[in-house]
């Protein structure tokens, strides 16, 4: 059975979906950590899963964050999985993890990317910028912010009248299929 971490920053949605995923048998894995870098929801929702927890926050670590990451996590994990996590990966992490850290984005990539465009303020930038579709991407992460090879990505219409929220919903909706989508595929090959 794969070994996997999940790296949250908010209600752990995307979260709470890989669980049940792994409860119903759709992916062979077990979450040995969540790991947050603030207090939210998510962490609550692993803790009732009995799965080992840890809240790092991003303001007491600064740079070191990464390198806290991975004394606690480890170097045997199969996988590394950012579900709606805000804080920037760097470092060792990255090349000891190559290829093996996915992200999901809320857009299509590489449109609406980089730092800052997280949570609202990206279906935000789609209607102001009048597309026709947006959608979400899971992506490896490497060096860069949203920059890293795609592996799924799926489209989602854009409504006439609809709001940031809205958009958000529809596309957290697909989120949430597209996450365990992309896990089985990274770690069935």
């Amino acid at each position: 059975m794969h070994k996997i971490a999940v790296l949250v920053s908010g209600s752990g949605s995307n979260l709470e979906a890989i669980m049940d995923a792994i409860d119903d048998g759709k992916l062979n894995c077990s979450i040995e950590f969540v790991i947050a870098d603030r207090s939210c929801l998510a962490i609550e929702r692993a803790k009732k899963r009995g799965i080992r927890t840890v809240v790092l926050d991003r303001r007491g670590f600064g740079k070191e964050l990464s390198q806290r990451i991975l004394e606690i996590i480890g170097k045997d994990l199969d996988l590394l999985v950012l579900a709606g996590f805000l804080s920037i990966l760097e470092g060792e992490i990255l090349k000891v993890y190559k290829d093996k850290i996915i992200n999901i984005h809320p857009s299509l990539l590489p449109k609406f990317s980089g730092k800052g465009m997280y949570g609202l303020r990206v279906h935000e930038a789609v209607l102001k910028e009048g597309e026709k579709e947006s959608g979400c991407t899971v992506h490896f992460v490497d060096e860069g912010v949203d920059t890293g090879r795609i592996i799924l990505q799926k489209r989602v219409a854009v409504l006439e009248g609809d709001s940031p929220f809205d958009l958000s919903k529809r596309v957290l909706e697909e989120e949430h299929k597209l996450i365990v989508e992309a896990i089985k595929k990274v770690l069935e090959g």
